[in-house]
């Protein structure tokens, strides 16, 4: 019998192989996207400190209405205003290993034209 892959395995394995090459920095971090079934998250992260400047995700409260991907255009204009109330303009994107497509694809169109350039 054929068994399916695991798909969160593939991007897991896919995001390990980026993160080989992507890494962020004091003056320009990595804006990583976590994806899950029901929420998304944004983290402007020093990879060098190893700290997160900044975070926003669909459990914050300006975030909670409206469909998925209306959802993930909120998270993305949000985690560019905090990025720019930190000083920060010029990011990584890191997509950490989803396609560029719906909700991943809506984050970071809303970040960048919010002021954040990638």
């Amino acid at each position: 019998m054929i068994s399916k892959p695991d798909k969160n395995k593939l991007r897991a394995k896919r995001h390990k192989r980026v993160r080989g090459k992507v890494s962020g920095t004091a003056e320009r971090p990595r804006l990583n996207v976590f994806r899950s079934n029901t929420n998304i998250y944004a983290q402007l992260i020093d990879d060098v400190a190893g700290v997160t400047l900044a975070s926003a995700s669909t459990l914050d409260t300006e975030v909670s209405s409206g469909s998925k991907t209306e959802q993930a255009t909120k998270v993305g204009t949000l985690i560019a205003q905090r990025g720019q109330e930190k000083g920060i303009s010029d990011v990584i994107f890191d997509r950490g290993g989803y396609l560029y497509h719906g909700r991943v694809q809506a984050l970071a169109e809303a970040a960048r034209e919010n002021g954040l350039k990638f």
